[in-house]
């Protein structure tokens, strides 16, 4: 860090912060953290595939009301019969007629309809989320979720849809689609986020950036730039990785309990 970040949060040296932080983790990366996350909804699950269907529903409706991206999330999984994945595999075209009326902001029923074909579409002919992610992943992840995001509209899809996976080499942070990649990417060992994804590294992946955790990462001194856009969390990512280089993204649970529980 420069001299204004090592100065920052009244004066805390960076030893100080990053102790300051690293306690912050260790206090919300709890099993008691997913009573009121959105990550309760792939938990329900224990197949490999049920779960990474679950997640990356979720994360994909989880902006806005955490109570109101929850209860979409469950009633995602209640048309799905709670079976994501034999949903996605086996459906009938009459099948997605389930999801007329549904809708979370803007995410409406043809988007819904168009993330199942899409969904099927990756693990028949991808071979799946994770092996589609690691196939790029080594170019860096941002980079993976721009590939992905390519092969997901690959096929036939409503051009409305394509703004629900935001795409990294356009300057976004997408911070749902990096959310999603922590929960599947991240070690269990506290019960919080998954594990399930070996073949990516957790010192790949990147912060979820958004208004909470940008705005205590601007009081932090972790970062200086406004927006929250992909510039943004590259000068994040690059402070936290100096903190902890091999998991730098178990800081998001410092961020945003900060932020969302203690309103810093």
């Amino acid at each position: 860090m420069d001299k204004s970040h090592r100065e920052s949060f009244s004066g805390l040296s960076f030893i100080e912060l990053k102790q300051f932080l690293d306690e912050k983790v260790l206090q919300y990366n709890t099993t008691k953290f997913i009573e009121s996350d959105p990550i309760q909804i792939p938990h329900l699950f224990s197949r490999k595939e049920d779960i990474e269907i679950a997640a990356f529903l979720t994360a994909t409706i989880a902006w806005g009301n955490r109570k109101s991206i929850i209860k979409n999330a469950n009633r995602l999984m209640a048309l799905m019969d709670h079976a994501p994945f034999e949903f996605v595999m086996a459906h009938q075209t009459q099948d997605l007629n389930i999801f007329e009326g549904f809708v979370h902001r803007t995410f409406n029923a043809t988007d819904a309809i168009q993330f199942i074909k899409s969904l099927n579409h990756i693990y028949t002919k991808h071979n799946g989320m994770e092996t589609l992610f690691s196939r790029y992943a080594n170019e860096g992840v941002q980079y993976a979720i721009h590939k992905f995001k390519m092969h997901f509209f690959e096929i036939e899809h409503s051009k409305r849809t394509q703004k629900h996976i935001s795409d990294p080499l356009k300057n976004s942070a997408a911070k749902r689609i990096n959310m999603f990649l922590r929960w599947m990417v991240r070690p269990n060992n506290t019960g919080v986020d998954f594990g399930l994804w070996n073949s990516i590294k957790t010192c790949q992946l990147s912060c979820p950036l958004d208004v909470h955790s940008g705005n205590v990462a601007r009081k932090l001194g972790l970062l200086n730039r406004m927006q929250n856009d992909a510039k943004a969390l590259e000068e994040l990512d690059q402070n936290l990785r100096k903190m902890d280089h091999n998991d730098p993204v178990k800081y998001d649970f410092a961020l945003f309990g900060l932020g969302v529980f203690e309103d810093f």
